[in-house]
């Protein structure tokens, strides 16, 4: 009974996504109706999909459709929850690997005790000392509701707004659960990107079908703009910029909501293509050692953070969006789509 629920629950899930988060999905990407309807009626495909993957030109069965990906976030069930949710998976990840510490967090709208921080006022006694800190949803995902708190020469700041006390203090009773972490300072090949946004490397780690090891499949650096501050996602608009698996060395930038590319930083004109990640295979090794951790998951993709200390993981997810792995061409005969097949994803 409990299976059947199980898939009924599902298959409502997945029309409800294809119905609101597909066909209703926002455009940034100008894509006339007629293409639209074609991309959403061929398999799942969002209109900003037919752009990007330049379905005039390119067969739509060479790809994987946004739906696919979606059925794809059952894959670690019922594990999801362990990491999906942010505070769950602060609590698991900080016995192996670095992680921001939480400082106070909301839930059902009462203040969590984490520390000895349990009033606003506290909170903001926080921030003052401090002087910067990230506040975040306990569960939502593509940098949706991140905003950085900054206290500096006698002033509180949310993103790049001025703010009064009384109005942070609003900020902080609007929304029933967040949580609040410290703002971890990323490394210098980092900053020498662009230093207005922590820039993170989205790793994906998955268990081979073929030897039951684990190995890492894909990897961007992700680098924020001006227009995404203070977060780096490409969901936001942010670049990604493929990293060689085998040298660490990036490809040019390319971008979700546009069909551009990027070699140097529109904003702060630095090298994006050939710019190196630095200890690239002490990287790769960490990674593979934490996902061993886990012997119960098959598909990882992890938000990390370079420090000068070395690595320090932002967040956990049980899935990675298609568009910034397909933005180097279609994986349904490739990699992706064998993995996808080995475990019923698409055929």
């Amino acid at each position: 009974m409990n299976s059947k629920l199980g898939r009924l629950r599902r298959r409502l899930e997945l029309s409800s996504r294809y119905v609101f988060r597909i066909w209703g999905a926002k455009n940034h990407i100008p894509t006339p109706f007629h293409k639209k309807v074609k991309a959403n009626l061929s398999g799942g495909y969002l209109a900003d999909q037919y752009s990007l993957y330049d379905f005039d030109n390119n067969d739509h069965r060479e790809y994987i459709s946004e739906y696919e990906w979606y059925k794809s976030r059952y894959i670690n069930d019922p594990f999801n929850a362990m990491f999906d949710n942010k505070i769950i998976c602060n609590e698991v990840l900080e016995r192996y690997i670095r992680v921001p510490k939480i400082f106070v967090a909301k839930n059902q709208g009462r203040l969590i005790k984490y520390t000895d921080i349990d009033t606003y006022e506290g909170t903001l006694d926080l921030l003052r000392r401090e002087g910067k800190l990230y506040i975040k949803p306990i569960s939502a995902g593509k940098g949706k509701g991140v905003y950085l708190l900054t206290f500096s020469e006698g002033d509180f700041f949310i993103d790049d707004q001025a703010k009064s006390e009384s109005e942070m203090t609003s900020f902080l009773k609007k929304d029933s659960n967040w949580l609040i972490t410290e703002a971890i300072q990323q490394g210098a090949y980092l900053d020498g990107i662009y230093n207005k946004t922590a820039n993170t490397i989205r790793l994906i780690t998955w268990k081979s079908p073929e030897t039951g090891r684990f190995e890492v499949f894909f990897a961007v650096q992700r680098i924020g703009t001006k227009a995404t501050i203070p977060v780096d996602n490409g969901s936001r608009g942010g670049l990604v910029a493929q990293i060689d698996l085998d040298t660490g060395v990036l490809s040019e930038a390319r971008n979700l909501h546009s069909l551009n590319s990027w070699e140097y930083h529109p904003d702060s004109g630095s090298a994006i293509k050939g710019a190196q990640v630095p200890n690239w295979s002490e990287v790769k090794r960490e990674m593979l050692e934490l996902a061993n951790r886990f012997p119960f998951m098959n598909f990882m993709a992890w938000d990390l953070l370079l420090t000068e200390e070395g690595i320090c993981i932002i967040e956990a997810n049980t899935s990675s969006g298609v568009n910034i792995i397909q933005l180097w061409g279609g994986q349904r005969n490739g990699p992706l789509g064998d993995f996808y097949r080995y475990h019923g994803i698409i055929k």
